[in-house]
Protein backbone atom coordinates (compact mmCIF):
# COMPACT_ATOMS: atom_id res chain seq x y z
CA UNK A 1 0.00 0.00 0.00
CA UNK A 2 1.38 3.38 -1.03
CA UNK A 3 1.76 6.47 1.17
CA UNK A 4 -1.43 8.17 0.00
CA UNK A 5 -3.37 4.92 0.25
CA UNK A 6 -2.27 4.58 3.90
CA UNK A 7 -3.05 8.24 4.60
CA UNK A 8 -6.58 8.11 3.18
CA UNK A 9 -7.26 4.67 4.65
CA UNK A 10 -6.99 6.36 8.06
CA UNK A 11 -9.62 8.92 7.06
CA UNK A 12 -12.08 6.66 5.24
CA UNK A 13 -13.11 3.03 5.46
CA UNK A 14 -10.16 1.15 3.92
CA UNK A 15 -12.47 -1.54 2.51
CA UNK A 16 -14.67 0.95 0.67
CA UNK A 17 -11.67 2.99 -0.47
CA UNK A 18 -9.87 -0.04 -1.86
CA UNK A 19 -12.97 -1.56 -3.47
CA UNK A 20 -13.86 1.61 -5.35
CA UNK A 21 -10.25 2.24 -6.42
CA UNK A 22 -9.98 -1.33 -7.74
CA UNK A 23 -13.18 -0.76 -9.77
CA UNK A 24 -11.56 2.18 -11.62
CA UNK A 25 -9.25 1.07 -14.44
CA UNK A 26 -6.54 2.87 -16.41
CA UNK A 27 -6.19 1.58 -19.98
CA UNK A 28 -3.41 2.13 -22.52
CA UNK A 29 -4.30 2.38 -26.23
CA UNK A 30 -2.39 -0.93 -26.66
CA UNK A 31 -5.12 -2.56 -24.55
CA UNK A 32 -3.13 -3.14 -21.34
CA UNK A 33 -4.93 -2.05 -18.19
CA UNK A 34 -4.47 -1.90 -14.43
CA UNK A 35 -6.70 -0.82 -11.60
CA UNK A 36 -5.99 2.55 -10.04
CA UNK A 37 -5.34 0.75 -6.73
CA UNK A 38 -2.72 -1.57 -8.28
CA UNK A 39 -0.85 1.49 -9.56
CA UNK A 40 -0.78 3.00 -6.06
CA UNK A 41 -3.57 5.50 -6.63
CA UNK A 42 -6.93 6.31 -5.13
CA UNK A 43 -10.16 7.17 -6.95
CA UNK A 44 -12.94 7.49 -4.41
CA UNK A 45 -16.26 9.24 -4.94
CA UNK A 46 -15.40 10.01 -8.56
CA UNK A 47 -18.13 10.17 -11.18
CA UNK A 48 -16.60 11.20 -14.49
CA UNK A 49 -15.33 8.68 -17.01
CA UNK A 50 -13.23 9.13 -20.12
CA UNK A 51 -10.63 11.31 -18.43
CA UNK A 52 -7.10 10.71 -19.62
CA UNK A 53 -3.67 10.87 -18.06
CA UNK A 54 -0.28 10.83 -19.72
CA UNK A 55 1.81 7.94 -18.44
CA UNK A 56 4.18 5.18 -19.47
CA UNK A 57 2.57 1.79 -20.12
CA UNK A 58 4.00 -1.14 -18.16
CA UNK A 59 3.49 -3.46 -21.14
CA UNK A 60 4.42 -1.56 -24.32
CA UNK A 61 6.68 0.94 -22.50
CA UNK A 62 5.27 3.82 -24.58
CA UNK A 63 4.33 7.18 -23.04
CA UNK A 64 0.71 7.64 -24.15
CA UNK A 65 -2.63 8.99 -22.97
CA UNK A 66 -4.34 6.35 -20.82
CA UNK A 67 -8.08 6.54 -20.23
CA UNK A 68 -9.88 6.06 -16.92
CA UNK A 69 -13.07 4.04 -16.82
CA UNK A 70 -15.13 2.29 -14.22
CA UNK A 71 -15.30 -1.47 -14.70
CA UNK A 72 -18.78 -1.73 -13.17
CA UNK A 73 -20.11 0.91 -15.63
CA UNK A 74 -18.80 -0.83 -18.75
CA UNK A 75 -21.41 -2.72 -20.75
CA UNK A 76 -20.51 -5.78 -22.75
CA UNK A 77 -20.50 -5.31 -26.55
CA UNK A 78 -23.99 -5.51 -27.98
CA UNK A 79 -25.55 -5.18 -24.52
Amino acid sequence: MGFFQKLFAGLFSKGALEAESRDWMIQCPCGHENSVWELGGIRFGAKSTGKKTLMRCRKCNERTWHRYYRKSDERPPGG
